[in-house]
């Protein structure tokens, strides 16, 4: 049984998984070279030491550019699905009844913490046992320089390995003289990875930090951006203060515009105009932030072949407000631009894939969905997609399977139990679907779908007084959710209450007509002899079907 040492210091992120797969990949390429072209960006992703290895078969455009091109860094959730993509490896090439050990586990890097996670609940024990201990030998004192130091970073930043980036962009930083460029470096890196971790107080103080030490207008234009963006890009719309990150983003426009070299000057000044465009479509003003996306696209094209990325981000962006104000065919040119430029980048795919499917074009969208499952490691998005399409077309059985795909790759993807229990339901698979809605409540014990599911459930069930109080926090959380109204009525009805079934259908109605609600509202509308109007409601639930 291997004895592996978790501790972070020096090797960093993946250092539990780099020892497996420093084992466990040449085992694998001596039998078969498929598997582990699978699984090519995460083994290169985790273990960078084995790349020569390792046939690259999708390889994102940022891995030619130099270091100030490379734009992008990974949202926090590609650890997870690294993580997948390397326990799927594991459990595929592990002989089965193995074992191993991991010692310093509570000095592990969040990278293996998440992984060793998803190893043990989706690799079976008669597979691969894993045992963690918290304790282990302490590795001698972190002395690396600068130079050394800032590799690691880049390494983090390409890869989205955000707490690394904070822990050790501020060791670069207490190591660099404050306010010259490889200081600056460090700082920007770590203040972006502590805005993406949600640690908005502690990167607004490096942002300031940059401002009291260096008289630099580059460094200036970058810091009032970045904590622009710390408000605009808030997920939570009650903690944005978009007043606050216009005034920033203002100065970072002002500074940037005065600029003396031409192509950093078009290059900053298209990218805080990109980060404007995003404030205006917070206030809801597309026509705004369409004509500040084509400002910066038109900026880019001083730029010649440098900043890629910048362009296709710019395209993509484009492509989204196209969407939203209805021009589809300009939406899909711009999107197709954008894939055509980094074609292992899933974002896109999934994005022109909804475009597609609202405008009917399902199999289109289906292989979108598919192309974006293919161009990377595991992604819930893709299945969670995939499965409300296949739900729209009457592929029911497709749905669940992609739903609980999702749930398997991220038991916390809520939206997932939703749909799943509503399917359940719909399918008279109560007892199911009542586990999906447990789940789920424990997530959001609130959440109005769920307890609309739930009183759905109950009242099938004739457990009615537990149905009638899970439709009632519903409607009190949810009063524009129609199928919470909806479901209440049929609970009243069953009940004995047809005027309030009434009632609530009408409301369910008003909100979203559908056949069943007005079939439902005939059947109360009978019981009570307003058969005029039940048989006006069975017309038009015979004109909806």
């Amino acid at each position: 049984m291997p004895l592996i040492d978790g501790h972070r210091r020096p090797r960093g992120p993946y250092t539990v998984a780099a020892a497996l797969l420093g084992h466990l990949v040449p085992q694998a390429m001596e039998r078969t070279s498929d598997l582990v072209a699978e699984h090519d960006i995460e083994i290169r992703a985790a273990a960078p030491e084995l790349a020569e290895l390792i046939p690259a078969r999708r390889v994102p455009i940022d891995e030619s550019l130099p270091e100030d091109e490379r734009i992008l860094v990974p949202a926090p959730r590609r650890t997870l699905r690294l993580a997948n993509g390397l326990a799927e490896f594991f459990r595929d090439v592990v002989r089965p009844g193995r074992a191993i050990a991991v010692c310093n586990t509570a000095e592990a890097d969040p990278t293996d913490i998440e992984l060793l996670d998803v190893m043990t609940r989706r690799i079976p024990a008669a597979t691969l046992t894993v045992m963690l201990y918290s304790g282990g030998p302490e590795p001698a004192p972190d002395t690396r320089g600068p130079d050394e130091l800032w590799a690691v970073v880049d390494r983090c930043t390409r890869e989205g390995f955000l707490h690394a980036i904070v822990e050790l962009g501020e060791l670069g930083m207490a190591r660099t003289e404050p306010g010259g460029e490889r200081w600056w470096r460090f700082a920007q890196r770590t203040a972006t990875a502590l805005g993406g971790l949600g640690r908005v107080a502690e990167a607004r103080t490096v942002w300031d930090q940059v401002r009291g030490t260096s008289q630099d207008p580059a460094m200036h234009a970058a810091s009032a951006y970045g904590t622009a963006m710390l408000d605009a890009r808030n997920p939570d719309p009650a903690r944005r203060d978009l007043a606050r990150a216009r005034a920033w983003i203002n100065e970072a426009i002002a500074i940037s515009s005065l600029l003396p070299d031409p192509a950093e000057r078009a290059f900053k000044l298209g990218f805080d105009r990109n980060g404007l465009a995003l404030i205006e479509l917070r206030h809801g003003r597309l026509g705004a932030a369409l004509a500040l996306v084509e400002s910066a696209i038109e900026l880019a094209r001083e730029l010649g072949e440098h900043h890629p990325l910048h362009r296709m981000v710019l395209l993509a962006n484009r492509a989204q407000l196209f969407a939203a104000l209805g021009d589809t065919k300009e939406a899909l040119e711009d999107y197709a631009a954008a894939i055509a430029m980094n074609p292992a980048f899933p974002d896109y795919y999934l994005e022109r894939g909804n475009l597609l499917a609202k405008l009917g074009l399902r199999e289109e969208a289906l292989a979108d969905f598919e192309r974006a499952m293919r161009a990377g490691p595991p992604l819930p998005e893709a299945y969670y997609n995939r499965a409300e399409l296949c739900a729209i077309m009457g592929d029911t059985e497709s749905a669940l399977a992609d739903l609980g795909r999702v749930i398997e790759l991220d038991p916390a993807y809520l939206d997932a139990y939703i749909n799943r229990a509503g399917l359940l339901a719909a399918s008279d698979r109560d007892e199911e679907a009542r586990a999906d809605v447990t789940a789920g409540l424990a997530l959001d014990p609130a959440n109005p779908h769920l307890l609309t599911v739930l009183g759905q459930i109950d009242t099938t069930a004739g457990r009615l007084a537990a149905a009638r109080s899970a439709l009632d926090q519903a409607v009190e959380h949810a009063p524009g959710l129609a199928a919470a109204w909806g479901n209440r009525g049929v609970l009243r009805y069953a009940a004995g209450d047809v005027e309030g079934a009434v009632e609530d259908l009408t409301q369910a109605i008003e909100l979203q007509p559908h056949a069943d609600l007005y079939a439902n509202r005939a059947v109360a509308l009978h019981a009570l002899g307003r058969d005029a109007e039940a048989e006006a409601d069975e017309l038009r639930a015979d004109r909806f079907s």
